[in-house]
């Protein structure tokens, strides 16, 4: 979806040594002014109205995440996230639980009006999300898969694209405008921390990037501040400040009980601190002419595949 924003001035391209072939001439705002919005079941990314995505890192079953998306919904986010094939960096680490966490997300969503966020890291797995997922995420790992991009590039469906935690913003630019080039138009850039000489957080959130991104692409751009800190203590002092300069939204991690969580639980909120962001959250972004999104559809309204 096509929105012009009259607020939004057109920006000059910033790297001007590179080759016009290497210009990501239909991510950028001074190629095509023109904003896009990106509709998921009645929600828009990139319009007046913050989108809050919330849920566990990984999906480990049927009651977790009823808990997860009963919770989340009731403080007000508008769509369930949940991973079912995690890429991790130990071979030993939990994996996710394949097609059967999919499922579960997926019907955790639908009881609960939710539509529903996941991770896909492969080309074959593709026709399985179409069926079960409302928006396809691609990792920072996945950022600069070409062949995977290529290929999300010939579904419509939207895809929330994540910075990789060693991508430059151009970098990251580019890694959409595959999907651009391709005919998806619906993306959502995801700006999630990088990877930089500080070793007390588990990532550096770069803010400055999300301003720049705004400024200079016609794309919609949202903060996972859980993965940029990797502590849960810093997860509502970043997510207050993503609000602050300017982000359309947040992806965050939401665990019933984040101590027993399989994977990320360090940087998981509890459901009463997600409350807690959420109540914070509405005067931040009055203050920058925002306010939350509409309450999520109910259950009934969310298409079926």
């Amino acid at each position: 979806m096509s929105r012009q924003t009259a607020d939004q001035p057109t920006a000059k391209r910033s790297w001007r040594r590179g080759e016009p072939e290497n210009s990501p001439a239909k991510v950028l705002r001074e190629e095509t002014p023109e904003s896009l919005w990106v509709n998921v079941g009645g929600i828009e990314f990139g319009g007046p109205r913050f989108v809050v995505i919330a849920g566990p890192c990984a999906v480990e079953g049927v009651e977790q995440m009823e808990v997860a998306a009963s919770s989340v919904r009731s403080a007000g986010a508008q769509m369930l996230r949940g991973g079912a094939f995690k890429p991790r960096t130990s071979p030993y680490a939990f994996q996710g639980m394949g097609e059967p966490g999919i499922r579960i997300l997926r019907e955790a969503g639908r009881r609960h009006g939710l539509p529903v966020v996941a991770e896909v890291m492969e080309i074959a797995q593709i026709p399985l999300m179409l069926e079960q997922v409302d928006v396809l995420q691609v990792g920072a790992r996945n950022m600069q898969n070409f062949s995977l991009l290529r290929a999300l590039s010939r579904v419509r469906r939207p895809v929330l694209l994540k910075r990789g935690f060693c991508a430059t913003v151009q970098e990251w630019f580019l890694a959409a405008e595959y999907l651009l080039d391709g005919g998806n138009e619906q993306v959502i850039l995801c700006e999630r921390g990088i990877r930089t000489f500080e070793t007390q957080l588990r990532n550096t959130l770069d803010l400055s990037a999300v301003a720049y991104a705004k400024l200079h692409t016609r794309l919609p751009v949202i903060v996972d501040p859980s993965h940029a800190t990797g502590n849960s203590d810093l997860v509502i002092p970043m997510a207050l400040a993503a609000a602050a300069c300017g982000a359309d939204g947040l992806l965050l991690e939401v665990h019933p009980k984040p101590d027993q969580a399989l994977c990320d639980g360090a940087q998981a909120l509890t459901p009463a601190r997600f409350q807690e962001l959420m109540d914070r959250l509405a005067p931040v972004l009055a203050a920058v002419g925002r306010s939350l999104g509409s309450r999520p559809l109910p259950a009934s309204a969310i298409h079926s595949r």
